[in-house]
């Protein structure tokens, strides 16, 4: 190619670069430019359906329910549009947009239990505030869940969310993009929602490689049988981030019964009677109001949600009392948040394999992307992930105890807010050094925290109290995954990457033996973080259910016209990543409000 443009002439060669450039230009920014239309600064005075938050289940709730030509729709968003940075379509962009404008950034309440290593003992929660929502700052890992999970919430009292079920909807939205999956009956063509092999890297067979010679299955963790090690599978389309926003909203382009808006901070769901009328809302530091004739869906994600239906008189009674809000209905939001633990164990290793910080941010990297769309930014960071037992009599019995993700990149950056003094020490200084880290995740975490409001202000953001390891079951549970850590540590292909343990034994928990019990809880309560996982706040239950918020039809309890459709309503959290639950709700619900059937063709039996 240098040799071609070098026996050009002068002008010749002007010309051909400035092609170039406009061919950059137009693969970059032509199609962004048409999923700005979708975008309207019009705001009538009446909607049939108003839906807060343009989130993961937003999005596909708007598109959904604006299928219906003779119904009217109105999606509020307070963040920003997703194409307002091109950071928001780049797989591995995922960490620089977080304590951006497109992040909510809240910060839990001071912990006793946890957070030891965290600044001012506070967990940093990154939350999307930009239409896409969290499915924006995720990792795009695309995991269902386990058929457990559903199978105890419909046998709890969620009728109608058995896996039988909730099946269809996953495949409903589901476009499988890998070869050896596509005949399976566990998946789907066609849907609006790409899942994917991230790119693989040199380790990523490598990671199944040492999961084989510990005993257990490579498998497909959305297929028939959750435990074992898989190959990630991800939420990209030809090295783009496939967000639901872009998926179902971009991709539609505009339709007359929708309007979308953005930076609109919904303030309060107006209720008259026992029934949601309407919204106040937000914009350009003026307060306005737009009716709904039908419903109000409240799917601004597990922290606002709840805020919103405080804000509006709708939670427990003795908080709301103290916050000075008139109560409309006493109901237990913000009593029931879960959430995924993690702690991240980094290893450097003596081979170039994966990625390193240095090489994630040379210019090279970015031209392999800008261009091609293929490089290490086409790579979610991403490469394998393991569900297993503690107990493997439990195998086929119940839901798995943790999640292992296997990163392939050391942590470098200080994304979970760390004092300065435990990430010198404990994340990986140097940025040439090749590495990979192991995330050690707990599924069903016992521990339960609270959410709830700071002050009246809705632009205060709300006090969220997790309680991370207040139950010391938690705490057995992980040390069980770190155990199971270092049995892969002793596999000849982990030995042969020159991985070594005594990389985590660290001063900050020296006054323990290293590897001991006691050590490892240390090293937990200091450095683990969130899974960015957060649920339940507004969960879903039967009727005589004294936690549940929404009934199985995902109604608010004793309110009319009012639902909520996103995590907060997961009656108890899924096993793994929770964006792909988040999105098959919000296809079920749309049913639900519609009164369709739309999957009676991925109805299966197995």
């Amino acid at each position: 190619m240098f040799y071609i443009i070098r026996t050009m002439s002068a002008g010749t060669q002007v010309c051909f670069g400035l092609m170039c450039v406009l061919i950059a230009f137009l693969y970059q920014w032509y199609p962004s430019s048409n999923y700005s239309s979708i975008v309207t600064d019009q705001i009538l005075d009446e909607y049939d359906f108003i839906v807060v938050g343009g989130g993961s289940a937003g999005s596909v709730l708007a598109s959904r329910l604006s299928e219906d030509s003779d119904k009217t729709v109105l999606l509020l968003e307070a963040g920003e549009h997703f194409n307002a940075s091109p950071l928001t379509h780049i797989p591995l962009a995922w960490g620089p947009l977080e304590h951006t404008e497109f992040d909510w950034e809240f910060y839990t309440e001071k912990q006793t239990q946890c957070f030891k290593g965290m600044k001012d003992n506070k967990g940093y929660w990154p939350r999307g505030r930009v239409l896409g929502g969290s499915g924006i700052l995720n990792g795009m890992q695309y995991t269902r869940g386990s058929k457990f999970d559903y199978d105890e919430w419909a046998a709890d009292g969620c009728d109608g969310w058995s896996y039988k079920d909730v099946l269809p909807y996953f495949l409903k939205s589901e476009d499988i993009q890998i070869d050896d999956l596509k005949s399976s009956p566990h998946h789907s063509s066609g849907g609006p929602l790409a899942v994917s092999y991230s790119p693989p890297t040199d380790l990523t067979n490598l990671f199944m490689k040492a999961g084989q010679e510990l005993g257990y299955e490579i498998t497909d963790y959305n297929g028939k049988d959750q435990e074992g090690f898989s190959v990630v599978q991800s939420n990209v389309r030809n090295g783009v981030r496939s967000s639901t926003c872009l998926e179902y909203l971009g991709k539609i382009g505009n339709r007359d019964n929708l309007h979308v808006t953005v930076k609109t901070v919904v303030s309060k769901v107006d209720i008259k009677n026992g029934r949601a009328v309407g919204v106040f809302y937000i914009r350009d530091n003026k307060k306005f109001y737009v009716k709904a004739k039908k419903e109000v869906i409240l799917s601004a994600g597990a922290v606002n949600s709840p805020q919103l239906l405080m804000l509006s008189g709708i939670g427990p009674k003795d908080h709301l009392d103290e916050m000075g809000i008139s109560v409309i209905k006493d109901l237990p939001v913000g009593k029931y948040l879960k959430d995924h633990q993690l702690v991240v164990l980094p290893s450097v290793i003596n081979k170039p394999y994966g990625f390193t910080k240095n090489q994630l941010l040379s210019q090279w990297t970015r031209f392999q992307y800008d261009w091609f769309k293929s490089g290490p930014l086409a790579n979610t960071g991403l490469d394998g992930s393991a569900f297993l037992h503690l107990d493997k009599s439990k195998r086929g019995k119940t839901y798995p105890d943790i999640q292992i993700i296997f990163f392939n990149f050391p942590f470098a950056d200080n994304i979970f807010d760390f004092k300065d003094e435990i990430a010198n020490e404990y994340l990986v200084q140097d940025g040439s050094l090749h590495g990979f880290s192991t995330d050690i995740c707990i599924t069903h975490p016992v521990s339960t925290g609270t959410l709830k409001l700071r002050s009246t202000d809705p632009f205060d953001p709300p006090a969220i109290d997790p309680q991370y390891f207040s139950d010391k079951r938690d705490v057995e549970t992980m040390i069980g995954g770190i155990r199971i850590w270092e049995k892969l540590t002793e596999t000849e292909t982990f030995k042969d990457l020159g991985v070594n343990i005594n990389q985590l034994k660290l001063s900050f928990c020296s006054q323990f033996e290293f590897r001991s019990d006691e050590y490892w809880e240390c090293f937990i309560r200091h450095v683990s973080a969130t899974e960015y996982h957060h649920a339940c706040t507004c969960r879903m239950g039967g009727e005589n259910d004294p936690l549940a918020v929404v009934d199985p039809q995902l109604r608010v309890k004793g309110i009319k016209g009012l639902r909520v459709v996103d995590a907060s309503v997961l009656h108890n959290i899924t096993s793994g990543n929770t964006n792909a639950p988040t999105i098959m709700i919000a296809e079920k619900a749309a049913d639900m409000i519609r009164g369709k059937d739309t999957v009676s063709k991925y109805r299966k039996t197995f």
